[in-house]
């Protein structure tokens, strides 16, 4: 199941477009759906940065799973910061697993025509008030991004898809 979300996230719901050295950032990198995203991303020549919460995790992204960049969102106090330092031209695709603050920032850096795969919302789970976005206006205005939530059953028809395409890379 982490498989084809990340699949179904990346390459059915926010593929890179042809001749596009796409920028790339995905959060919660580290686990299960998050390696893989940043793993395909990698295997199309994007560049590839995560965030995760522990300078470990960070380490685990750039020297084993082949990032171009990570950052620990624990010791960032300013994420739009952070992002702009990864991301000075800004991104092109968002793999969502986080929500809140970092989708905040995240909307603020995104490129024209932005995509972003909205795959889980982590930090809002088991809040009794979940943030509030303050940042919608980069979805029109400025930005014209696409955001699109997904549930990975609704998928399950392109499991063999995503079998011809990731077995040869095992």
């Amino acid at each position: 199941m982490p498989g084809l979300t990340a699949y179904v996230g990346f390459f059915e719901i926010c593929p890179p477009k042809t001749g596009e050295h796409a920028h790339v950032f995905v959060s919660a990198a580290s686990g299960a759906v998050g390696q893989l995203v940043g793993q395909f991303a990698k295997f199309m020549g994007c560049h590839v940065v995560g965030s995760v919460g522990s300078r470990e995790k960070v380490e685990l992204l750039k020297n084993r799973l082949g990032f171009d960049g990570a950052f620990n969102y624990k010791e960032e106090p300013d994420l739009n910061a952070a992002l702009k330092r990864f991301f000075p031209e800004g991104i092109d695709i968002y793999f969502e697993n986080v929500g809140g603050k970092l989708l905040d920032a995240v909307l603020q850096n995104m490129r024209v025509n932005g995509r972003i795969a909205v795959s889980g919302l982590l930090s809002q789970y088991n809040l009794e008030q979940p943030d509030g976005i303050q940042n919608l206006m980069y979805l029109v205005f400025i930005r014209r991004i696409r955001m699109q939530g997904f549930v990975v059953f609704d998928y399950c028809s392109i499991y063999p898809k995503f079998l011809g395409m990731v077995l040869p890379y095992l």
